[in-house]
C-alpha cells in the first residue's frame, strides 16, 4: 500500500506542479472573466445609424396613418421603452439585486443601446397606385447600382387586412433591398404588427390601450412549496443546473483520464516504466497512477464546484441547489473516473505513441459524450424509459443519474442506489480488465493491438 501511495503522490505532483496544468486549470474561469470584461471593447461600440425611406401602398385605405405613426422615430422609441420594461420585469430577483444601482443600470442601458443601435430615422411616403408600386420595386432592384438611393423597403398592405366582415383577415407584403440591416427587419415587423392591430381595433370601435390592458398577463414565476419553506423557482436556472453538474463531472473525468493515458504512453515510450517496474509491480503502478490522477480530478471538481457555488451565492440563488447533490456528485465522479480512467490506462499501456491510441480511445470518448447528447430529452422527461435505463447501466449511469437527480423531478432513491451499485460493479470490471491489459502491454512494443487483441490479453493474464 505504501508503494501505491508513493506512485500516486509522484503522479499527482508531476501533473499538478507543471505550468501547463496550472494554466489549463485556471484558463476556464479566467477566460470567462476576461470575455465579460473584453466583450464591450470587442464589439462595435456604436452601431451604424439607419436612415432612409419606406414606400407604402395601402390597399385597405385605413392603415396608412397608423403605419406612419408606428414607423416614425417616436414609434420606434416607444417600442424600445416597452422592451426595456419587459427586460427589467423578466430579470431574476437575485440578478436584480446585483444590478440595482445607478452605475449597473446605466451600463445595462448602454449595452441595450449598443445592441439595438440608434432609433431608425425613416420617412414613410404613400404610393398612389400599382404603377408607383412597380416603379418603387424597380428602384429597390437597382439599389446596388444607385448608391444614393434612400429607399429601403416597400410595404404593400392587402385590401382585406382590416375588413371586419372577412372570415380570415389579410396581412401585408414586405419588399426589401438587398443586404438590408437585419435590425430594421425586426423593427418593421413590430411596427406593422402594431399598426395593423390598432387599425383592426379601431374599425371595431375598440380602444387599443384598453384591449392591451385587458389582454396583458404577466409571466409569473412559480412558487416552490416544500418542507424547507416556500421559494420562487427560476425556470432557466433549474433547466441549466443538470447540464452544469454533468459538464462539471465530464471536465474532471476527461482531464484526469487523459492525463493518466498520456503519462502512461510517455513513460512506456521513454522506457521509464521499466525502471519503475523494478521497484513496484504492474498492479501497484496502475493503482498508484489511477489514484494520483483521481486526486487531480477531485482538485478540479472542487475548484470549479466552488466557483459555481460562489456564483449561486452572489446571485442569491442557493435555493436552487440541494446540497445533498454535492455528495452524490462526488460519488458518481469516483465511479465514472475509476471506470473510464482504468480503460484509458489500459489503452495507454497497450500502445506505443499517442497517435495509436486514438482508435482505441474513440469508444471511451463516445461513452462520455453520449449523455451530453441526451441532456435535453432527459431534462425534459427525467422519468422516461430512456432516462431510467441510461442512468442505471454503466458506463453512462453516473453522468445521466446526476442529470436526473438535479432535475425538477428527481428519481426515487432505489434507482439512485441501484445505479451506484451497478456503477461500482462496472468500475470493478474495468479495473480488472485494465489490470490484465496493463500487465501484458506495458512492456510490449511493436504493432498496436486491436480490440480483439486486448480481449485476448485479458483472458491470457
Amino acid at each position: 500500500m505504501n508503494k501505491i501511495l508513493q506512485v500516486a503522490r509522484r503522479e499527482f505532483v508531476a501533473t499538478v506542479m507543471t505550468k501547463a496544468f496550472l494554466f489549463g486549470l485556471l484558463i476556464v474561469p479566467a477566460m470567462m472573466v476576461l470575455m465579460i470584461w473584453l466583450l464591450p471593447f470587442l464589439i462595435n461600440q456604436k452601431a451604424p445609424p439607419i436612415e432612409g425611406e419606406i414606400a407604402l401602398l395601402d390597399r385597405s385605405g385605413v392603415v396608412a396613418e397608423a403605419a406612419k405613426q408606428h414607423l416614425s422615430p417616436e414609434g420606434f422609441a416607444s417600442r424600445r421603452r416597452d422592451f426595456e420594461a419587459r427586460f427589467d420585469a423578466a430579470m431574476p430577483g437575485g440578478v436584480r439585486k446585483v444590478v440595482d444601482s445607478d452605475l449597473a443600470r446605466s451600463k445595462i442601458d448602454e449595452g441595450l443601446a449598443q445592441v439595438l443601435g440608434e432609433v431608425p430615422k425613416l420617412r414613410v411616403h404613400v404610393l398612389a397606385d400599382d404603377a408607383a408600386l412597380e416603379a418603387a420595386k424597380e428602384q429597390l432592384r437597382q439599389s446596388e447600382r444607385q448608391k444614393d438611393s434612400k429607399l429601403l423597403a416597400i410595404i404593400e398592405i392587402e385590401a382585406d387586412a382590416v375588413d371586419a366582415e372577412a372570415a380570415a383577415l389579410g396581412s401585408y407584403l414586405l419588399y426589401v433591398r438587398d443586404k438590408l440591416d437585419v435590425r430594421l427587419l425586426d423593427e418593421l415587423r413590430d411596427g406593422m404588427k402594431q399598426a395593423l392591430v390598432a387599425s383592426r381595433l379601431g374599425a371595431r370601435q375598440l380602444d387599443p390601450a384598453e384591449v392591451r390592458r385587458l389582454t396583458s398577463v404577466p409571466r409569473v414565476a412559480p412558487i416552490k412549496l416544500s418542507a424547507q419553506g416556500d421559494s420562487k423557482r427560476n425556470e432557466i436556472a433549474s433547466a441549466l443546473l443538470p447540464m452544469a453538474f454533468m459538464v462539471l463531472m465530464f471536465i474532471a473525468v476527461m482531464t484526469a483520464g487523459q492525463q493518466l493515458m498520456t503519462s502512461t504512453i510517455e513513460e512506456k515510450a521513454s522506457r521509464v516504466v521499466e525502471l519503475l517496474l523494478a521497484a513496484v509491480s504492474p498492479t501497484e503502478l496502475m493503482a498508484g497512477k489511477i489514484l494520483g490522477q483521481l486526486a487531480v480530478g477531485a482538485l478540479m471538481l472542487a475548484l470549479y464546484g466552488a466557483i459555481g457555488l460562489l456564483g449561486l451565492i452572489s446571485f442569491a440563488a442557493m435555493g436552487l441547489l440541494d446540497l445533498s447533490l454535492l455528495f452524490y456528485l462526488f460519488v458518481f465522479f469516483l465511479i465514472a473516473y475509476v471506470t473510464l480512467a482504468s480503460l484509458m490506462a489500459a489503452i495507454g499501456a497497450a500502445v506505443n505513441e499517442l497517435r495509436e491510441a486514438q482508435t482505441l480511445l474513440t469508444p471511451v470518448i463516445l461513452t462520455m459524450v453520449f449523455p451530453m447528447m441526451l441532456w435535453m430529452p432527459i431534462s425534459r422527461d427525467p422519468n422516461s424509459m430512456l432516462a431510467m435505463v441510461t442512468s442505471i447501466l454503466p458506463p453512462t449511469g453516473p453522468f445521466v443519474m446526476i442529470i436526473r437527480m438535479s432535475s425538477s423531478s428527481p428519481p426515487p432513491m432505489w434507482e439512485v442506489w441501484l445505479s451506484i451499485g451497478l456503477g461500482i460493479l462496472g468500475a470493478w470490471l474495468a479495473v480488472w480488465f485494465a489490470g490484465k491489459v496493463f500487465r501484458i502491454g506495458l512492456l510490449m512494443h511493436g504493432k498496436p493491438p486491436s480490440f480483439m487483441t486486448l480481449l485476448r490479453w485479458a483472458r491470457m493474464a
